[in-house]
This record gives C-alpha cells, sequence and structure tokens, in this order.
C-alpha cells in the first residue's frame, strides 16, 4: 500500500543506509581533513533519521492512513535500522561483534513470538498488549521503558560516531560511547526475556 507513511518508513531506511556509507568513506581516508567532516555530517544525519522514526507514525494518523501493513512495515523498518548501524559499527572494528549478534538473536526470538500473539489478537504493546504480569507490563510495554530504550540506543548510535572524530577521539567519548553501547545491551535483555517468559503461557491449550 502507497501513501505517505509508508513511503516515509522505506525513505528513512533508505537514509540510514546512505548515512552509514559515508562511514566507510570517512574510515578509507582516515588521515585526510575530510575524515572528521564525514563523520559528522554522518552524525547529523543519524540524529534526523532517529528524529524521523515518529514521522511516520504522525502522518499516517494526520492523512488517516493507519493500516496494519503500515504498522507491521514501520516495525520492519525499525529493525532494518537498528540493525545496519550495529553492523557497521561491527564491521568497522568499532564495537565487538557479540552486540550486533545479540540484537539479531533477542529480535529473531522476540518478534516471533510477538507474531503468535499477533494471532491471537494481542498487541507487544497498548491495551492488549501480550504481557500480562505488571513487571512484564513495565518493562516492555510502559511509555517510560520504550522511551528509555529508544532514546539509550539514539545516543549509543551518535556517540559511537562522534568519539571516533579527531576532535573527541582523545577524551572521554569513546569510554562514554561503549557505555552507552553496553547499556543497550543491557536493556535489550531486560526488555527481551519478560517476552520470551510470559510468551510461553500463548501456546498451552485452554482448559476444557
Amino acid at each position: 500500500m502507497v501513501n505517505v507513511a509508508n513511503i516515509i518508513t522505506v525513505a528513512r531506511v533508505v537514509l540510514a543506509l546512505i548515512t552509514l556509507s559515508l562511514l566507510f568513506v570517512a574510515e578509507s581516508n582516515p588521515q585526510t581533513p575530510a575524515h572528521d567532516s564525514t563523520l559528522w555530517w554522518a552524525f547529523g544525519l543519524t540524529v534526523f533519521v532517529i528524529w524521523a522514526d515518529g514521522l511516520d507514525g504522525y502522518f499516517a494518523r494526520k492523512l488517516n492512513q493507519s493500516s496494519k501493513f503500515g504498522a507491521i512495515l514501520d516495525i520492519a523498518g525499525d529493525r532494518c535500522v537498528e540493525m545496519a548501524y550495529w553492523i557497521v559499527f561491527c564491521a568497522l572494528q568499532w564495537i565487538p561483534a557479540f552486540v550486533p549478534l545479540l540484537f539479531l538473536v533477542r529480535g529473531t526470538f522476540v518478534d516471533a513470538m510477538r507474531s503468535h500473539a499477533s494471532e491471537q489478537g494481542l498487541t507487544a504493546f497498548g491495551a492488549k498488549t501480550m504481557m500480562q504480569s505488571g513487571l512484564g507490563k513495565f518493562l516492555v510495554a510502559s511509555n517510560f521503558s520504550r522511551f528509555t530504550y529508544a532514546v539509550v540506543k539514539a545516543l549509543a548510535f551518535c556517540l559511537v560516531i562522534a568519539a571516533h572524530t579527531g576532535t573527541l577521539a582523545n577524551t572521554a567519548a569513546p569510554t562514554v560511547a561503549m557505555s552507552m553501547v553496553y547499556f543497550s545491551c543491557f536493556f535489550c535483555l531486560v526488555r527481551g526475556l519478560p517476552v520470551l517468559i510470559e510468551g510461553q503461557g500463548l501456546f498451552k491449550a485452554p482448559t476444557p
């Protein structure tokens, strides 16, 4: 279904890939003045990619273009952008290999569980969330948890790029950036485990 909201979702993924390509361009010329300027361009575009995360949803509501396909496309787009950043950071040897692997494994199993829940009319968040316990709802479905997780990942993406500029490479920025990366990993596990644990109940046969 082609509409404004879905076009924005796809365009955001394409922009993220273009932005990440700049990192390879910069690292291919590490001793030139263009190195830092290219990284700062990537930094600015990353900020825009993160900010644009809510644009598709805004226009979907504003133009009455909300649909199940659009919601699935939005989730897929978010997952593509997230994994692309982790994979490229790993390819550049800016972060350990276990980081993208952790997000890949966690995302695959959690998305599979949520897909099964959707067949039963349940959602990841909102009034019909698949989470049943108070703790599970807070860690996974609450606005506070979702917003905090998004902010931590956004800071990790931006700081990792900035930390590799000549301006900040010899400051505390690399340490802070890696702290955000590891905090993102911790948050990834904390928000994923409740889905896997509570989701097992969705496979139990109803009591006759």
